[in-house]
């Protein structure tokens, strides 16, 4: 069973292992490739993120991020950035992050959840949060540039909570 729980300073490190490979890869998130492990950790617990950790058996497999999407006006959307482990892919862990995050976004007084920026390409996320009720807003051309397929299209995805 996956548990999630509030991330604590001593989850840096294990967010960190899961969270180089994917920066280094530059497949999924709007990050530079060769961000630093500090700055890589700053935005992923920056001030304003409500961040927790998925452990299966014990083990870190993801994290995921909750923040309000906009200030002001826009505060009571929130928005999200998730995190698996490579090699617990494919074992329910951005499932069982995404049905949390719904669950803790709307108990924190936010009435919807939108994506900003789903990369295209990334199929298992997209249908993921389809299969979690989010809709296709917009299809973004080319605004992500893949480091092997070139431009691709973003999309916004929202969903109410």
């Amino acid at each position: 069973m996956i548990a999630i729980r509030a991330a604590v300073e001593a989850d840096s490190d294990a967010v960190w292992a899961m969270l180089e490979p994917v920066i280094r890869a530059g497949e999924v998130f709007a990050l530079p490739t060769d961000m630093t492990r500090e700055a890589a950790l700053a935005y992923w617990f920056a001030a304003g993120h409500w961040v927790s950790i998925a452990e299966l058996d014990g083990a870190v497999v993801g994290s995921y991020y909750l923040q309000a999407n906009q200030r002001g006006g826009g505060s009571h959307v929130c928005n999200c950035g998730y995190l698996t482990a490579g090699w617990a892919l494919g074992r329910g862990v951005a499932g069982a992050m995404c049905a949390h995050s719904l669950e803790f976004g709307k108990s924190a007084g936010f009435r919807a959840m939108q994506f900003n920026l789903v990369v295209s390409t990334n199929a298992p996320a997209v249908h993921l949060w389809q299969k979690y009720g989010f809709t296709i807003l917009a299809r973004l051309p080319q605004a992500f540039e893949h480091p092997t397929l070139g431009f691709v299209d973003a999309l916004v995805m929202w969903r109410e909570l």
